[in-house]
């Protein structure tokens, strides 16, 4: 055993590898992330490697672990550095080498082992780092598992009492495949964009859809870390936009947009137009109910209310659970309450069985949505859509916040609106008659528009989402109104995109 230095608190402006730097914002909601070079380095990353298996052993989990990487340039280096924390703190390595984070999800259960540490930074940009991790298979990291491994880490109270092992697991990629194309062949003929952003997915998504059967069209599926057309993020105008692009020049059937760790799907319609995740699980709810009648879907508090009013759910028995947005609540709430999926308004879906294990996967969602159109051969992703009963969604909107001040601001906001309800204030026109603040505040008026300010929990910004069932005009309306209340705090900044 030989002495830690204690991390750095605070990020430091070189990359220099003589201390462990790891700043404390980086310990996220439900995984971590972090500005490789200015906020962690290697030495942080082996700290980070080391707080995970000491924390394993303190809630008693068998110290066993699956890890992977992304394709990033600067990925392998800090999953090794990982690696060797995690070995110093005794733990059994299973690397399974370049991977998609479901891939990971997916090795726990296939070779049996308890937890994991997939290193990636998602759909962030260029230059950020960052862990997805769980203890408990399906499984990840929350809030009180972070706060504790933050803790271990900071304070560097770590069980370096050793016996760690390393195995490489060569064969995870071909099994991860099989398992996701051991399914029934699509029969109608489907032709398909595969957009991945030259992100992961890419190496995954084009041979999956192709072995069930379909026509792929691939778009962007060249591994590439700068990423040099958009962020492989579904979310993302510029890559949605791509995807109409080509969507419309093959007439494909849909398009598909996986982010930059294939545990997302964005869609594109055969007509080109984007259809907002929540609305597209509304319409797998609607098939999926129909061979399930009576099933529970968790949906987030980002997503459009038409999953308690929409007819046909009424009409199939359909319970619908409002959570908080994120990964990790969103799989624990799913499988606390035993639902057959939820879904995210940002595009990650989660499948119990019988059509999946319950965590997240971009392909399982499009798989899914290739046996919905299986299953209606006579219309069209476009027909599917127009079905709904017709309301007006923004994108989700993020204006900048730090990391520091936005869940202060957040508390402020939702202060503001409850003083509001209470006394009898309305918003945009209209009396407040509903506030939801399981995640932030969802403010709801009489004539079902709502409103949503919530912290991002991965990037310093906070979150907002308005819909209307009435027109564009009350959605721009609530927009305005929300935003008003934001701009009473001088720490909230610019959007990313706004209406």
């Amino acid at each position: 055993m030989y002495p830690i230095p204690k991390p750095v608190l605070v990020p430091n402006t070189y990359a220099y590898e003589s201390e462990p730097m790891v700043k404390p914002t980086g310990f996220r909601e439900y995984d971590a992330r972090w500005l490789f070079g200015k906020e962690l380095n290697l030495m942080g990353v082996q700290a980070l490697g080391m707080g995970i298996g000491t924390y394993l052993k303190e809630i008693g989990v068998k110290p066993e672990i699956v890890t992977g990487h992304d394709f990033r340039s600067y990925s392998a280096s800090i999953k090794m550095a990982l690696i060797t924390g995690l070995m110093a703190s005794g733990v059994r390595v299973h690397d399974i080498g370049l991977a998609v984070t479901p891939m990971a999800y997916f090795a726990q259960f296939a070779l049996d082992v308890p937890a994991v540490a997939m290193v990636t930074a998602s759909h962030n940009e260029n230059g950020w780092t960052g862990v997805k991790m769980g203890a408990a298979r399906p499984l990840t990291f929350g809030p009180v598992e972070m706060t504790r491994l933050k803790e271990i880490v900071l304070a560097s109270k770590f069980d370096l009492s050793g016996g760690g092992s390393y195995v490489f697991e060569a064969d995870l990629a071909e099994r991860y495949i099989a398992d996701l194309t051991n399914h029934p062949k699509i029969k109608r003929p489907l032709k398909v964009v595969a957009a991945c952003g030259n992100g992961t997915a890419g190496a995954f998504a084009p041979r999956v859809l192709e072995a069930l059967g379909v026509e792929v069209v691939p778009l962007d599926v060249e591994l590439d870390y700068t990423f040099p057309r958009y962020n492989p993020n579904p979310e993302d105008l510029k890559m949605l936009h791509a995807i109409r692009d080509a969507v419309l020049e093959s007439k494909a059937d849909v398009g598909f947009g996986f982010d930059g760790d294939g545990d997302r799907c964005g869609v594109i319609d055969n007509e080109g137009d984007e259809i907002f995740a929540d609305k597209v699980g509304v319409m797998l709810a609607r098939d999926l109910s129909k061979v399930h009648p009576g099933a529970t879907f968790v949906v987030d508090v980002k997503s459009t209310g038409l999953f308690a009013t929409d007819p046909e759910l009424i009409a199939n028995g359909v319970k619908a659970d409002y959570w908080k947005t994120g990964h990790s609540y969103m799989k624990r709430r799913v499988n606390e309450i035993g639902a057959l999926a939820g879904f995210e308004k940002s595009g990650h879906y989660f499948f119990n069985k019988p059509i999946g294990r319950g965590y997240d996967d971009g392909l399982i969602s499009a798989i899914a949505i290739l046996d919905m159109l299986d299953r209606s051969p006579d219309k069209s992703m476009a027909d599917l859509k127009n079905a709904l009963p017709k309301t007006w969604g923004s994108p989700t909107m993020s204006p900048h916040c730090a990391d520091e001040e936005k869940y202060g601001v957040l508390d402020k906001v939702v202060k503001r609106f409850e003083a509001m309800k209470e006394a009898g204030e309305q918003v945009a026109g209209h009396p407040i008659v509903d506030l939801v603040t399981v995640n932030g505040v969802r403010v709801v008026t009489d004539d079902g528009t709502w409103g949503l300010v919530r912290a991002s929990s991965n990037k310093p910004e906070l979150v907002v989402v308005v819909e209307s069932p009435v027109s564009e005009a009350r959605l721009k309306e609530m927009f305005h109104a929300v935003d008003g209340v934001l701009r009473e705090n001088p720490e909230v900044g610019e959007y990313n995109q706004t209406l």
